[in-house]
Formats: structure tokens, C-alpha cells, sequence
């Protein structure tokens, strides 16, 4: 018998949305993932057609879930020109909406609704570590579009369904998201430091992201704001000297601040997704006894490269 009877991924096409199958695709009696293009399902996974603007035949979906996840959201790995800007926000808020509004008047609501927001809310810190209980935000574009996302996440009392905002830090995995790409740095002779590496990362295994969610889940005493990070975040220096190290390679070029301004503007992003210093803490997780499995950027390296080398 299976441990839940539905977890519903909103937006969940994407590469931590198929972490999330996956992991609760042996856990729940059927994982349905609202996609804006409708794929092939596999087993008891179901990909269910929605645009994340309209009211439709997916709402019916939403009734009696155990866990809905929210992960909408274009991608920021872009300039912040205004009309990605534009964008970047909309395609945050306006689901979050519009599920706030089903949620609202479903009679048999989600159990609980993870709302996938980002750890880089806070500002750039190189002191001291941000929690949830003091943490400080930042200013800019990007922490602009954070507090909109996790104010329209909020605006609407759902009174029986548990709300958290999971405000993610950079997810580390095999298939997909950063660390493949800083690892082709590594192969290619360019895994030193980034600008001066002494900004903080703030990373999670994706394992560790996916367990999260579960034991948010099964704590119903969770609810609020949640950082999603691992415990120890780690100095880019430090960072890419583990990759490196890890792989065999003992040297790595590094890359200075105008290199990167330049690199970031021929490829179309911006600077601060690699230059801003993002110390979180989980302290929500870890003093209601979440037990990561990958705690040390080590222990979480040598597991991404098991099945490379």
C-alpha cells in the first residue's frame, strides 16, 4: 500500500519537477503534474494540460491531494531586460493566483501546498548566515520579485490547506540545474573561483530537496516561511576546489569580475546569479529534526560524480 494517495506538481515538466515525480512516484498511489504542454505519462504518473492563467478541467485534480507543489516560474537565466522582467514575474504570481483562487473554493482542498520560492530573497551576506526567524531581505530586481511571488502566495487565507514557502537554494543534481555546467567548467580547465570566490553558495543535494518536501509533509506543525538549503554553505573558492578535487583536477583557471560581466552579457544573464553572496541557514528544518542526507558539499560531490567517472 502506498504511503499517500495523490501529490499534484503544478508546473512540474522542469528538472526539480521530475526529481519530485520520481521520488514520490514510488510513494503515492498517482503523481499528476500540470504541464502547459501535455506529455506521455509513465506508470502512475498522469501529465494533466493547464496554461496557469484560466480556470479548467484540472482543477478537479486539486481535490483530495496530499501535497500540491507549486513550481512556475521562467526562468531567470536571462537579461533583465523589461520585457523579461515582465515575465520573469508573471509567470510567478499569476499560477500562484490562480491556484490561491481554486484552492479557495474546492471543497475537499490539498492537505498541504508547497509554494517553490528562492533563498535569494535575502541579502547578499558574507557576515552572517539568514535564517527565516531574523534573516534580512535585500533590494534589487530579483528579491522584488520574490517578495510579489511569496505576497501573492499569502494574500488569500486557505484554511484547510497548510501553506509553505519553500524558499529553495541552489539545487545540486546529476541530470540537470548548476552542477553539470560547473562541472564541464572543471573539464575544461576553468574551475577556479568566480570573481573574488568569496561570495557563499547556498546549495541543496536534490535528494535532500525532494526528502524536504516529504517531511514538511508529514510535520504538521511546518508552516510559514522554510529555507530549503543545505546546512553548510560554502565559499565559490571552496566550492570549486571540491568539484575539482573530487574529479582528479588540481588545477582550474579562474575568472575575474570584468571576464564574467563580459561572459554574462555574450550569453544573455546577469552577473549576480554567480557574483551575489547567498549565506541561508535552514533553521526551521534542522530544529524540527530534518536529517539531510548530504549535509557537507563533499559528501554531496562525491555522490554526484559516483555515477560519472
Amino acid at each position: 500500500m502506498k504511503k499517500f494517495k495523490k501529490i499534484v506538481l503544478a508546473g512540474g515538466s522542469g528538472y526539480l519537477g521530475q526529481v519530485l515525480a520520481k521520488h514520490y512516484g514510488d510513494l503515492a498511489n498517482e503523481v499528476i503534474i500540470l504541464a502547459r504542454r501535455k506529455q506521455k505519462g509513465t506508470g502512475n504518473i498522469m501529465y494533466i494540460s493547464w496554461d496557469g492563467k484560466t480556470v479548467g478541467d484540472w482543477c478537479e485534480h486539486l481535490s483530495n491531494a496530499d501535497l500540491l507543489i507549486n513550481l512556475c516560474g521562467k526562468n531567470v537565466n536571462c537579461r533583465y531586460t523589461q520585457k523579461n522582467q515582465t515575465a520573469i514575474i508573471e509567470s510567478r504570481v499569476t499560477p500562484t493566483l490562480l491556484l490561491n483562487r481554486v484552492i479557495e473554493k474546492i471543497e475537499n482542498p490539498p492537505r498541504v501546498w508547497i509554494n517553490v520560492t528562492s533563498a535569494t530573497i535575502y541579502r547578499h551576506a558574507e557576515d552572517q548566515p539568514q535564517n527565516e526567524i531574523d534573516g534580512e531581505i535585500g533590494y534589487g530586481f530579483s528579491i522584488d520579485v520574490c517578495k510579489q511571488w511569496e505576497e501573492s502566495f499569502f494574500r488569500i487565507s486557505t484554511p484547510k490547506t497548510r501553506k509553505v514557502a519553500l524558499r529553495m537554494g541552489i539545487v545540486f543534481g546529476r541530470a540537470d540545474g548548476a552542477f553539470p555546467r560547473l562541472l564541464n567548467l572543471v573539464k575544461i580547465g576553468l574551475g577556479g573561483r568566480q570573481g573574488d570566490g568569496e561570495q557563499y553558495v547556498s546549495w541543496i543535494h536534490e535528494q535532500d530537496a525532494a526528502l524536504s518536501t516529504q517531511w514538511i509533509l508529514e510535520n504538521e506543525s511546518i508552516s510559514g516561511i522554510v529555507n530549503c538549503t543545505a546546512p553548510n554553505a560554502i565559499k565559490n573558492t571552496e566550492l570549486m576546489k571540491t568539484i575539482r578535487t573530487t574529479y582528479g583536477i588540481s588545477l582550474g583557471l579562474p575568472c575575474p569580475t570584468w571576464m564574467l560581466t563580459f561572459g554574462a552579457w555574450l550569453i544573455g544573464t546577469e552577473t549576480e546569479l554567480i557574483l551575489k553572496s547567498r549565506w541561508v541557514y535552514p533553521k526551521v528544518l534542522e530544529e524540527s529534526g530534518f536529517k539531510f542526507q548530504y549535509p557537507t558539499i563533499g559528501v554531496a560531490t562525491r555522490d554526484l560524480l559516483s555515477l560519472r567517472k
